[in-house]
């Protein structure tokens, strides 16, 4: 059954059987347990106005029992456990003291008392009885009593048969319309499914349409309700919004890799070709240059690939203030000094060295670029972050163009080459670096006008 709802509707119908064979149940037992005490409640004014007599005086061998033994059968025993009393035509009787049909006279009692009394306790139980041929169930309420004959104890019954009949035919229309009352059930429930998972219907043959026409620009249909329907369509659309972007940057990074890749290898097949047809005026140094700038933009893209594909970072405890000593040591040919200002106790960090390396020298070659006169790099801990920052007194980065310089092959000074402008993958990879380890890469103004770069992760435990 591969209709959800199919197995919705035959689920619902399932569980209210079983709620209404359930309910029945209980229904019948107490309506049963209901009638079954009124019966026992007419036995006991039957065997009490027989009782009353005893303990009147009247003699146990003159009782007046009732005519309608059919409908009240009565059996006297005496306390040595003798019938002295049974109504006329009981052929046999169970449910009380004795099974025996025949009253035996009473022995004459001795130590008599001026008043008897009747129990207020009665006793009950079930029994057949056997009336003229016709045997019926019976509910039996036994009642002591005490005369001057003695104590005897009086059973009184009254029929179960009207019980029987009206739970039998309870039952009857209970399981007359079971049926019916399930048939409906499945039906609304069905109707009712149909009508809730119409929108899912939609929203699946919109999902089929841009499968097959490859059209991420479409979207599924969102249900006016504010139910889980609803939501899932604007989850939808918000999964198929991001996967277009993801594809469209894809795509986006892909062209420009690709331009960006032409001109290295342009320029290098050029100078190859014209130092093979006159090895004199082969440019090596070009050639070298071409060659370099080369691996620099296939490690970029490298390194990017793998940041894409969610590579996380090691986890190695370092020293980020004695990395940056390290780094900026090594660095003997920058246009600009740097000046470095680390906290005198160190900023622990977690991370990868290497790649922690790789956004702190793309933060000081892009500074490098910028600056006029100086560059400075600080260290310091803020609370439970480590802050790097990269300074320049250049021109800055304008307010509106904050975001856009992190978006990859995105170069705000076009005017320049690309040999000294980059190819704009730097700060892309140094804000991934910066969010897979936690932190975040943000830039600002800096006190000299120029631009400020801050790199904040989170401190070693």
């Amino acid at each position: 059954m591969r209709s959800v709802r199919a197995r919705t509707a035959l689920g619902a119908t399932l569980v209210v059987a079983v709620a209404l064979v359930v309910a029945g149940v209980t229904l019948l037992a107490v309506l049963r347990s209901h009638l079954v005490d009124q019966a026992g409640l007419q036995a006991e004014v039957s065997a009490r106005s027989v009782a009353a007599q005893i303990a009147g005086g009247t003699p146990l061998g003159r009782l007046d029992l009732p005519d309608d033994t059919e409908e009240h059968p009565v059996q006297v025993v005496d306390e040595d456990g003798r019938v002295v009393a049974i109504g006329e035509d009981i052929q046999a009787i169970g449910g009380t003291a004795s099974t025996a049909t025949r009253a035996v006279p009473p022995a004459d009692g001795e130590g008599e008392t001026e008043a008897g009394e009747v129990s207020d306790e009665a006793a009950y139980s079930t029994g057949d009885v056997t009336v003229d041929g016709e045997r019926a169930t019976y509910r039996f309420a036994a009642v002591q009593a005490s005369g001057p004959q003695g104590e005897a104890t009086v059973y009184a019954g009254a029929p179960l048969a009207t019980t029987s009949a009206t739970v039998a035919g309870v039952r009857g229309a209970m399981l007359a319309a079971l049926p019916g009352l399930l048939l409906v059930v499945g039906g609304v429930t069905w109707l009712v499914t149909r009508r809730a998972l119409k929108p899912v219907e939609g929203i699946r043959r919109e999902m089929a349409a841009i499968t097959a026409s490859e059209d991420l620009s479409r979207r599924v249909p969102e249900p006016s309700t504010h139910d889980e329907v609803a939501r899932l369509a604007r989850t939808t659309n918000e999964t198929l919004a991001a996967l277009e972007a993801s594809v469209e940057r894809q795509r986006r990074f892909v062209a420009d890799a690709s331009h960006e890749l032409r001109s290295p290898i342009a320029s290098l097949r050029t100078q190859l070709e014209v130092g093979a047809a006159h090895p004199g005026l082969l440019d090596v140094p070009g050639a070298v240059a071409d060659t370099v700038r080369l691996q620099q933009l296939a490690a970029d893209l490298l390194l990017l690939a793998r940041l894409d594909a969610g590579e996380r970072p090691g986890r190695t405890r370092l020293d980020l203030a004695e990395l940056v000593r390290e780094e900026v040591a090594r660095r003997g040919g920058d246009r600009v000094p740097v000046r470095v200002a680390a906290a005198p106790e160190g900023a622990a960090v977690s991370g990868s060295r290497g790649q922690l390396a790789r956004v702190l020298g793309n933060l000081l070659d892009n500074a490098q670029r910028h600056a006029a006169t100086r560059v400075a790099v600080t260290v310091r801990s803020e609370g439970r972050e480590v802050v790097l920052a990269v300074e320049d007194d250049g021109a800055g980065v304008p307010e509106g163009e904050r975001e856009r310089i992190f978006e990859r092959f995105v170069r705000l000074d076009d005017a320049r080459s690309r040999d000294e402008g980059g190819a704009g993958l730097g700060l892309a990879i140094a804000r991934d670096v910066a969010a897979g380890h936690g932190g975040t890469l943000a830039v600002r103004r800096s006190p000299s006008g120029g631009a400020l770069f801050e790199l904040r992760l989170p401190g070693a435990r």
